[in-house]
């Protein structure tokens, strides 16, 4: 039996557990995290992950020259002799469309796996108590599940809309209140002592450190345990909506949420409900963005959500004034795939056919797949357009590289390269295929 499998076999068990019992608390876990084969898929899946060195320069590639099995069995002895230290977490800033910067934080190798062996352990159990509207960074699970949700919802009528936005929810989530929550079901006081210590590691941005013992919230996004963390921190929102007493069940307003993207959707939205959300957020201790959150009638005014826009339109096959809801790609999202392609090809050097395409077909791929949902997302135009822009962009760049008309482009290169070096054509590309 693989470690894979061996994995799946304890998972399995671990959230059979917790589904059969809801009062059931585990107290003896911490001596699974560094089981042979739960390290071996932690590593595993860590290196499938890929991602940079954190501060202590470590790669992948450096683990693999000096040994994984040497490195797993000192990682193993350290939380065996519970003497582990996690090591700062590296800082690195990604820039946002709208010009701001959101924070990274990229641990070590070494405490990546140690991490994912945490995470494959204790995963299961809050599994089994995590609500049906939560899709984020949850096993087969998925954002185009969330996006046909919203869908359904709005087809049955639930057209008011709350869109809500949590101000630097992963940097504000308070340690003491998710310990809390952890607590609910996991008693084994060594594997909350971990945890602890991987909320509680300083932070390495640009030469200082800062955070610490002394710092009181935050998960750094970027680390393995953090999404889980961040879930289970919100399921306290989650189970308050669900409840049948709540004031949301008995307006029969229902969430779709996405890790700390989400909605609130009803036929009427009062504002009673509104304020029950707010006031359940600042008694856990998060802000709302007020500008960025807003109550909208959807059949009146679109809205986006994980980079797809929802807006009723008319349909022009059905009958006359007949609507449809039409989800697609944002605008945002347009010009995202737009602006990577045009940084590409900037970038590029000589013109060398099997390079450029294996670079174009990364970006292509991964944004095709992710906006062509089958029976829900209608991103036909959205693919002219593409196709449309990408044959530009590639004139532009042959024209750049020769003083004179280029010869591809005489000879047209966008069919060139989807002919003869398999570049993708976003008009024919089908995820279902």
């Amino acid at each position: 039996m693989s470690s894979a499998e061996r994995v799946q076999l304890y998972q399995r068990k671990l959230y059979l557990k917790a589904k059969q019992e809801k009062d059931f608390r585990f107290y003896v876990l911490y001596d699974k995290i560094f089981l042979h084969y739960v390290m071996e898929e932690a590593w595993k899946q860590v290196k499938a992950n890929g991602g940079s060195a954190g501060v202590d320069g470590v790669t992948i590639e450096d683990v693999e020259k000096t040994g994984v099995e040497k490195f797993l069995n000192m990682l193993t002895e350290e939380l065996r002799q519970q003497t582990y230290q996690p090591s700062a977490v590296k800082r690195v800033w990604i820039p946002k469309a709208n010009g701001e910067q959101r924070p990274l934080g990229i641990p070590t190798i070494k405490d990546r796996v140690a991490q994912m062996a945490c995470l494959l352990v204790i995963e299961p159990i809050f599994e089994a108590d995590f609500e049906e509207h939560s899709y984020g960074f949850r096993p087969k699970r998925s954002a185009h599940d969330a996006i046909a949700k919203i869908k359904e919802h709005l087809k049955a009528g639930k057209t008011e809309v709350y869109d809500a936005d949590i101000s630097k929810y992963f940097d504000t989530i308070p340690h003491e209140k998710l310990m809390i929550a952890l607590n609910e079901r996991i008693k084994d006081q060594r594997v909350l002592k971990l945890i602890n210590k991987w909320l509680k590691a300083a932070v390495y941005d640009d030469g200082q450190y800062t955070g610490g013992k002394r710092n009181k919230e935050g998960t750094p996004q970027g680390g393995v345990i953090s999404p889980l963390l961040a879930n289970l921190y919100l399921h306290l929102l989650d189970r308050i909506v669900s409840s049948t007493r709540s004031i949301f069940k008995k307006l029969r307003i229902v969430m779709v949420r996405y890790a700390d993207d989400f909605v609130l959707m009803g036929k009427t939205l009062k504002a009673a409900a509104i304020n029950k959300l707010k006031d359940l957020l600042t008694r856990m201790g998060l802000t709302l963005n007020e500008e960025k959150s807003r109550q909208i009638k959807a059949k009146e005014t679109p809205f986006n959500f994980l980079g797809f826009v929802f807006r009723y339109d008319r349909s022009f096959k059905g009958p006359e004034g007949s609507k449809f809801w039409n989800v697609k790609p944002s605008e945002k999202s347009n010009q995202k795939i737009r602006d990577k392609i045009g940084s590409a090809l900037k970038k590029m050097g000589p013109y060398k056919p099997e390079v450029m395409v294996t670079e174009l077909n990364a970006i292509l791929r991964g944004w095709l797949h992710y906006f062509d949902i089958q029976g829900v997302s209608y991103s036909f135009a959205s693919k002219r357009k593409l196709n449309h822009y990408l044959r530009e962009r590639l004139i532009k760049y042959f024209n750049r590289k020769s003083q004179r008309k280029s010869r591809l482009y005489r000879t047209q290169a966008f069919e060139l390269l989807v002919r003869k070096y398999g570049l993708i054509d976003p008009m024919k590309y089908s995820s279902a295929t």
